[in-house]
């Protein structure tokens, strides 16, 4: 669960800033396992997107470039850390028992209906 903005309380996927120096895979590993305690392994890049929200006068508000990484799952037990108050494995067939970022559930459903074979 996001603690801060944007969508604050709302469910998502681990993420944040790659710090200057890193790779792409290091800012994964990184971000997992601050926000959940848990160590993974990114095995495939699945996509990149932009994320821009406006504000009420249509100026940029928000600007992220995210990158969804298919990961192994390494070691840990799932637990909330840094910014996240609550972290859980959700499975996919309760996805609406959730309240998840309407663009998080549009991204794995696309991904479920698509021809993505994980390995």
């Amino acid at each position: 669960m996001r603690g801060n903005l944007p969508s604050a309380g709302k469910w998502g996927l681990p993420g944040g800033v790659v710090e200057l120096g890193e790779t792409l895979e290091e800012a994964v590993v990184r971000e997992v396992m601050e926000e959940t305690s848990v160590h993974v392994k990114p095995v495939k890049l699945l996509t990149l997107f932009n994320s821009i929200r406006k504000d009420e006068s249509g100026g940029v508000k928000y600007h992220y470039v995210l990158f969804e990484y298919l990961c192994e799952y390494v070691s840990g037990e799932v637990k909330a850390r840094s910014d996240a108050p609550d972290a859980r494995w959700v499975a996919l067939d309760n996805l609406d028992g959730v309240d998840l970022m309407r663009s998080t559930k549009a991204f794995i459903l696309r991904l479920l209906d698509s021809d993505f074979t994980p390995f």
